[in-house]
């Protein structure tokens, strides 16, 4: 008998095998998936899903990519000994992300789905928080606030059911300073054309654990799918300042989850999958450390359901009013 659940997926690079490693182990156990949302690499594993793809079938699109196409470049990489510096300065971003939205976007459409009004729940088309089974958390570091999308792009003048969820998945995904930001352009008051800049949901929520919460109790329960980091690595040695930029930025998105407690509440409902010491941005060596990856997340996810039962979770934080709690 299959178990419905919402699933909120953190973002996390290239070790997104491990959250595919514990979805599959999930999916093997029997459950399936109401609304789902994510954050970076964990918006792509959510809109596979939201746009219909099982587990199983996620694994086999990611275990046949090539992800040094995610490394995609423009013709100021090609200068000598000033390259990155050049495409830093010139697009703020060492890479296009050019190739991740287009393989989004072809990989929805083979399943027929390119916007979230295609992702409309009919029956819950009056409630804001699943009327779409899809939400996908990004950075405007124009207007310095959180995007919840595609509800949070009417504030564009856009209309939220003709977003793509391929540039919602990229504006999500852009790594600061390793991707450009996604360059959002809109009519403003009077007219008047404006741009925000978006970058990577996790500069603000890694993990929206909560984003599916409200008052009363739970018709399903959210699981949430995180990734943890050992509790010492390898110091990085700064050769360069490009090196100390990068460490800067994966400091800020990693770190802070090796000493972040989560609260009560959402620590219980937490996958907690191990890294393996794997970097966000390790697109070279992935045949090294891809199965290991996998096979963490599958463990981890036998261990959580192990002890997981949703009545006790229920009792123990939703007898009365279960109000939303931020991680």
């Amino acid at each position: 008998m299959a178990n419905k659940a919402y699933a909120v997926f953190e973002g996390g690079g290239v070790k997104v095998f491990g959250i595919a490693g514990a979805l599959y182990e999930a999916e093997r156990l029997g459950y399936t998936w109401e609304n789902v949302a994510g954050t970076s690499a964990g918006a792509i594993i959510a809109a596979l899903i939201a746009g219909g793809y099982s587990a199983k079938e996620i694994k086999g699109l990611i275990y046949g990519l090539d992800l040094r196409k995610f490394k995609d470049t423009t013709w100021t990489d090609g200068v000598p000994c000033f390259g990155q510096a050049l495409s830093l300065w010139l697009r703020s971003g060492l890479y296009k992300g050019a190739y991740l939205e287009k393989w989004i976007e072809e990989i929805l459409a083979a399943k027929g789905i390119r916007t979230f009004g295609d992702l409309v729940v009919k029956e819950q088309a009056g409630n804001p928080r699943f009327r779409y089974r899809l939400i996908i958390i990004a950075s405007d570091v124009t207007r310095r606030k959180l995007l919840k999308l595609p509800d949070d792009i009417a504030e564009y003048n856009i209309s939220p059911d003709r977003l793509s969820i391929a540039a919602a998945v990229r504006m999500s995904a852009a790594l600061p300073f390793f991707y450009e930001p996604y360059r959002l352009r809109f009519y403003g008051p009077g007219g008047r054309r404006q741009v925000s800049y978006i970058v990577d949901g996790g500069v603000l929520s890694n993990y929206p654990v909560w984003i599916f919460d409200g008052a009363g109790s739970p018709e399903h329960p959210t699981i949430g799918f995180k990734i943890v980091e050992p509790d010492e690595s390898k110091p990085d040695a700064h050769y360069n300042p490009l090196d100390l930029l990068k460490s800067i930025v994966f400091t800020m998105l990693e770190a802070h989850d090796k000493q972040y407690e989560l609260s009560p509440k959402s620590r219980v409902r937490t996958i907690s999958i191990p890294s393996l010491g794997v970097k966000t941005t390790d697109f070279d060596r992935v045949s090294e450390w891809r199965d290991n990856l996998f096979r963490s997340g599958i463990e981890a996810a036998s261990r959580f359901f192990g002890g997981w039962n949703f009545d006790d979770y229920v009792l123990r934080f939703c007898s009365g009013q279960c109000k939303k709690s931020l991680p």
